[in-house]
């Protein structure tokens, strides 16, 4: 289990891995009052590092260069609990890592001293070059952490634009029911119905009117 992490005030000493522990184990007690489970964590050791992973995704929650972590050690009157200090890369503080394990803390303590002393010889074997080659190597790691991280947003960010494309199908009305719209009449768009105008009467050759057409009558005049 993880503690947490806290930052410290020295590099390396008992006492300030005690005072560590005290407080994140007040604080898991906190937790723990208000229902909140102290998370587990999966540890790889190797002459690099220290990686802290979720157990179930692998995800690489802390990456603790060897270089960097300056004091280790397992509390003697709690067997459970086993601590390192490590220079934080980007702040530069010292942050003291605080784990409770049942079985394995003594042991864990004894495989990350174990790491110190393969390093050191690999350092000693290579004749100090090997220090470039670790760096570029945390530098690579870093990278990599980022570039996961990166893609786990981007894979959310997708995640959400299909639901939301889901939503929007839902919704939408289906193809073939829209009852088409009937084109609008407006009295102003309709042809005026013109009369025929009444037929005007030509003038004579003088100016006056010709004398009206007598009607023909059906009776003869006696």
């Amino acid at each position: 289990q993880f503690l947490g992490s806290t930052e410290v005030d020295q590099p390396k000493g008992t006492e300030v891995v005690r005072d560590a522990v005290r407080k994140l184990k007040f604080a898991r007690h906190i937790k723990k009052s208000e229902g909140q489970k102290t998370p587990k964590v999966e540890l790889q050791i190797s002459i690099y590092g220290v990686k802290i992973l979720d157990p179930k995704t692998k995800e690489v929650q802390h990456n603790c260069q060897l270089h960097r972590i300056s004091f280790c050690a397992d509390d003697k009157t709690d067997k459970r609990i086993f601590t390192f200090i490590c220079k934080d890369s980007e702040s530069n503080k010292h942050l003291c890592y605080v784990f409770d394990s049942e079985k394995c803390a003594e042991e864990i303590t004894l495989t990350i001293g174990q790491a110190f002393d393969l390093a050191y010889r690999k350092f000693l074997e290579s004749g100090g070059k090997d220090v470039e080659t670790r760096k570029q190597i945390a530098g690579l790691q870093k990278r990599i952490q980022e570039l996961e991280t990166e893609n786990t947003e981007l894979k959310n960010k997708v995640h959400d634009l299909e639901n939301q494309l889901r939503i929007t199908q839902v919704h939408a009305p289906p193809a073939g029911n829209v009852t088409p719209k009937s084109p609008s009449t407006d009295i102003f768009d309709m042809v005026p119905f013109s009369p025929i105008s009444p037929q005007s009467s030509t003038p004579t050759r003088n100016g006056t009117q010709p004398p009206p057409v007598p009607s023909r009558s059906t009776e003869i005049s006696k």
